[in-house]
């Protein structure tokens, strides 16, 4: 049987193993892969916010969608290399700005049309970045 300090303490040993499992893959990715892995955390941040959101929980919506709004605008926006992207990179940091502007719709006016709007809006980008995924080279020959 386990007690509630137990469990308490098994929560917080899980809590510390899947940390430690996130730092490994962030020191051990590429940069593409890097990037894939603020679109996944933007994702599961808006999906948190819509579930405190529908259950009234203000304050948590709050922290959920200040996370997505901290990975759309340091993360993905700061990636962006505007002297090489050109269009393509100023078109993605409007993009990004409108974003932005929905998670902050979102959250001023609980309102969880902009919050899937913003949703879709990254997954779709995050499905172009999977898809120009650099393929490993063959090697000389």
């Amino acid at each position: 049987m386990t007690t509630s300090r137990g469990a308490a303490a098994y929560g917080r040993g899980a809590g510390a193993y899947a940390r430690v499992g996130v730092e490994s893959g962030v020191l051990s990715a590429s940069p593409h892969q890097l990037i894939t892995l603020l679109f996944d955390g933007a994702a599961s941040a808006i999906r948190t916010a819509g579930m405190h959101l529908q259950a009234g929980r203000t304050a948590e919506k709050g922290q959920a969608i200040s996370k997505a709004l901290d990975i759309v605008n340091n993360g993905l926006l700061a990636a962006l290399d505007r002297d090489q992207g050109g269009e393509i990179a100023e078109r993605l940091a409007s993009l990004y700005d409108y974003i932005a502007r929905l998670l902050l719709q979102a959250n001023l006016r609980n309102d969880q049309a902009s919050l899937d709007e913003a949703g879709r809006l990254l997954a779709d980008i995050a499905s172009a970045w999977r898809e120009i995924e650099p393929r490993p080279s063959l090697g000389a020959e």
